[in-house]
């Protein structure tokens, strides 16, 4: 698991629109908001992804960019935007290797049976490509609201 002051992994990943995302783009540009959520169009993650959604302007304003990630493909990222009208970029790690570097692939346990998937977490990275909060097993109502007000302390 990350922590506060590790520098964050590096990827490259696809986003709703097939188009390839980079983070050495992004580093040493813009903050960063990475959120991992487990399902697309399932209601704690749709909740999430149109708040932050609401939100974006915000945070752009902060100088800070919102990626969601999920294992979802291209394809159902696109019908999850589209059908929610989400305004995030939604980037596709069907691998499992950025869920895997940023720890939030564990296992978890539901209806007393147990098995792998993503804990819903939360990563805030400066410019400089250093994570500044590695938040865990976070639950989606009033997220984005608390995540931003940790942006805004950067």
């Amino acid at each position: 698991m990350l922590k506060p002051g590790d520098p964050a992994p590096e990827f490259e990943l696809p986003s709703a629109d097939l188009e390839m995302v980079q983070s050495s783009a992004l580093f040493g540009t813009t903050n960063l908001v990475i959120y991992f959520y487990p399902k697309d169009d399932t209601p704690g993650c749709t909740m999430e992804a149109i708040d932050f959604s609401d939100r974006l302007e915000e945070f752009k304003s902060e100088e800070t960019q919102v990626l969601g990630v999920s294992m979802d493909n291209c394809l159902s990222h696109g019908d999850f935007r589209d059908k929610h009208g989400l305004t995030i970029l939604l980037l596709s790690d069907t691998d499992g290797s950025l869920c895997q570097a940023y720890g939030v692939w564990q296992e978890k346990e539901a209806h007393g049976e147990k098995r792998m998937g993503i804990v819903r977490s939360t990563f805030i990275i400066d410019k400089a490509g250093i994570v500044r909060h590695a938040l865990y097993d976070v639950k989606p109502k009033a997220h984005a609201a608390q995540v931003l007000e940790l942006v805004k302390a950067l």
